[in-house]
């Protein structure tokens, strides 16, 4: 059963631009995300983690990308995030 036509995206250059986002913010996110907690934590048990829930947080951060309606609200949320655990780990 196809897709209803109404809730596709019209532009290529907005389909192109969630797919840009949500690979590479998500991957970001999910970096910074991990780096702050190699800070909080001790690092090996961290690192033997983010194998699994690295992966996971990516995949649901990619996923919310393409459920939103928004990309530029998305990319201003992920950009953000960045900002806040990439500065979090650098005050730590």
């Amino acid at each position: 059963m196809p897709a209803n036509k109404k809730h596709l995206t019209k532009s290529p250059w907005i389909r192109f631009a969630k797919i840009l986002i949500g690979v590479i913010g998500g991957y970001l996110v999910m970096f910074s995300f991990h780096l702050l907690l190699t800070r909080i934590f001790p690092s090996p048990e961290v690192i033997a983690t983010s194998f699994i829930t690295g992966y996971l947080l990516w995949a649901v951060l990619l996923l919310l990308t393409f459920l939103s309606r928004s990309v530029w609200k998305v990319l201003g949320i992920y950009t953000l995030l960045i900002l806040v655990f990439s500065g979090a780990c650098y005050m730590i």
